[in-house]
């Protein structure tokens, strides 16, 4: 019995670093489609105003999310336990989708991007309280790091652009939607209660549906689809599938496997695989000074996986 114990061991460190080894390509998964969202949500938010595009989308989420738990999952279609848990968490998110929607109308992407980028650092804060998780200081520099890099990238690694920087309504607006999905995420392992995770996320889309509906039914009602471009019809199933059914199983999956600092700092690649994708796509590529501020972020990051959680 002795000599097997260490082997055990073995066995569940090793399954251990597996899964928080998945934890991490999930998060880099994770990167890329909010990525590819930026583009079609462009598109969309020319033809609509933010509260009936985000309200439509939800809906159109529900329906997704309903199909993978209760469909292809086979998941027990039951009333969860302690509903209050996804009334909270869709509070939350549906707060974040409509600050960043309304911010865009007092000031630019460029400066939103500027305040996503606090949105780690104060995950990291949030998990004390709420989980206990003390964040390492290797760690926290490697999210300084991103951090950095990442702000050099929104920036275009314009110098004078970074110290104009003016924190205005806008700015203030969406700060307060940063505040809310990063206590989002500690909350998310506060509260399972082991259900699978796609059941967790429908019942989340529900909740945030809930708090969409008084701001945004009545321009989704007087919306006039036959008017609507195919272009928005593709944007927002990108948005509805992809980017919030896809990207909130992967947010909960990389949640369960990594401390909310790790999971959220994955965010800051965002603006380098919008350049990266904008390349592919023949829009052009950035400029040396912005390249290098996307592997400063990538360096960042890299050190932040593989220090102890």
């Amino acid at each position: 019995m002795t000599k097997r114990m260490p082997a055990r061991a073995g066995l569940s460190t090793h399954a251990t670093g597996r899964e928080k080894l998945k934890g991490h390509l999930a998060m880099l998964l994770f990167a890329v489609l909010i990525a590819g969202s930026f583009s079609f949500g462009g598109l969309a938010a020319r033809y609509m105003e933010a509260e009936p595009l985000t309200l439509w989308r939800y809906i159109m989420t529900i329906v997704v999310m309903a199909v993978l738990a209760f469909g292809a999952f086979r998941v027990p279609a039951v009333w969860p336990k302690e509903i209050w848990r996804f009334l909270l968490l869709g509070g939350l998110i549906a707060i974040y989708m409509l600050t960043m929607f309304t911010a865009l109308e007092y000031t630019s992407p460029i400066a939103t991007g500027a305040v996503f980028t606090l949105m780690p650092l104060l995950s990291a804060g949030f998990a004390l309280p709420v989980l206990g998780q003390k964040t390492r200081p290797g760690v926290l520099a490697g999210l300084v790091i991103a951090a950095a890099g990442a702000v050099w990238v929104i920036f275009r690694g314009n110098i004078a652009d970074i110290l104009a920087f003016d924190v205005g309504t806008g700015e203030m607006i969406f700060f307060a939607g940063v505040v809310c999905h990063a206590l989002y995420v500690p909350l998310i392992r506060r509260f399972d209660r082991g259900e699978p995770a796609v059941a967790f996320g429908f019942w989340v889309t529900a909740g945030a549906t809930i708090w969409l509906i008084a701001p945004g039914i009545r321009g989704l009602a007087e919306t006039d689809f036959s008017a609507l471009p195919l272009t928005v019809y593709a944007a927002v199933t990108y948005l509805a599938v992809v980017t919030t059914a896809g990207t909130f199983l992967l947010l909960q999956y990389a949640s369960m496997r990594l401390p909310a600092s790790k999971v959220l700092g994955y965010g800051y690649l965002t603006p380098s695989f919008i350049i990266l994708l904008e390349g592919i796509l023949g829009h052009g590529w950035a400029s040396l000074p912005v390249l290098a501020g996307a592997l400063v972020t990538a360096c960042g990051l890299a050190l932040m996986a593989f220090l102890p959680d």
